[in-house]
């Protein structure tokens, strides 16, 4: 999997806020269909990682390629459309649409240009459903098990069901990768039990290639095949879990241990 090209690449990034260095020459390199785990303590650096990667923020030095695209400069919309989608550690839902109704707002931004969408809005057709949307919707309805719930207004779902939402909602656009900040955040056991899951089954049955940033670090553990340790905006560990969990520095500084 190491050897393996890289679908999204970032190298060498580094980001200043002021006198601040966020990122310190951090590489990181996300091969089709591997889960990529981010792992650190608050303030380590992966909250802007993942802005860089998702265009929202601009490296001071370092590249991004996107499916052999040099995307450094561009737009999270342009990103978008080479198959990159994300989701938010706060969670963002429309309280007025049902759970349905998330992924056809998703899959129709994702389908078709802003001016196209709006010249069909104004002559009255864009509410018809574009060729294979309603296959598309209901097939990750039923991967998520969110089918159940389709017509029910997203606002009155838990916080387990919501992250899915979530992420239905990002798979819509389908991505060929798919970068997700604390999916877990608030989520009990259980829940976080059933999110692992999903996201293995996403990898097995839809190859999307999954960037994770997470402080459940065994959660991570668990479902990675890489993983980038960071602190203070630094790498200091890189591998497969296996090679992170027994790291020394890794163990003192995140799972509590020394050896």
């Amino acid at each position: 999997m190491n050897d393996a090209p890289a679908l999204l690449d970032a190298r060498d990034v580094t980001v200043r806020f002021g006198g601040l260095v966020a990122l310190d020459g951090v590489s990181l390199g996300v091969p089709e269909g591997a889960i990529v785990g981010l792992i650190g303590p608050n303030g380590a650096g992966k909250t802007t990682m993942f802005g860089v990667l998702s265009g929202l923020v601009r490296p001071r030095t370092g590249t991004v390629h996107l499916a052999g695209h040099d995307v450094t400069g561009a737009s999270p919309q342009r990103r978008a459309r080479l198959g990159l989608a994300r989701t938010f550690q706060r969670l963002e839902l429309f309280e007025e649409l049902t759970v349905r109704e998330h992924l056809v707002v998703a899959y129709r931004v994702g389908r078709r240009h802003p001016a196209v969408r709006l010249a069909l809005d104004l002559v009255g057709l864009g509410s018809r459903p574009l060729p294979g949307e309603d296959d598309t919707i209901d097939g990750i309805l039923e991967l998520l098990g969110l089918t159940r719930i389709a017509p029910v207004p997203a606002a009155t779902v838990p916080l387990g069901t919501g992250r899915l939402v979530e992420i239905a909602r990002a798979l819509a656009t389908r991505p060929r990768v798919l970068l997700l900040d604390e999916p877990s955040s608030g989520l009990d056991a259980n829940e976080t039990a059933a999110l692992a899951g999903v996201l293995a089954t996403l990898r097995r049955e839809r190859g999307i290639s999954l960037v994770l940033v997470e402080h459940n670090v065994e959660m991570v553990l668990g479902l990675a095949d890489i993983v980038t340790v960071l602190d203070f905006g630094r790498p200091i560990a890189h591998g497969t879990p296996g090679q992170v969990r027994t790291d020394p520095a890794v163990q003192a500084a995140y799972l509590g241990t020394t050896s």
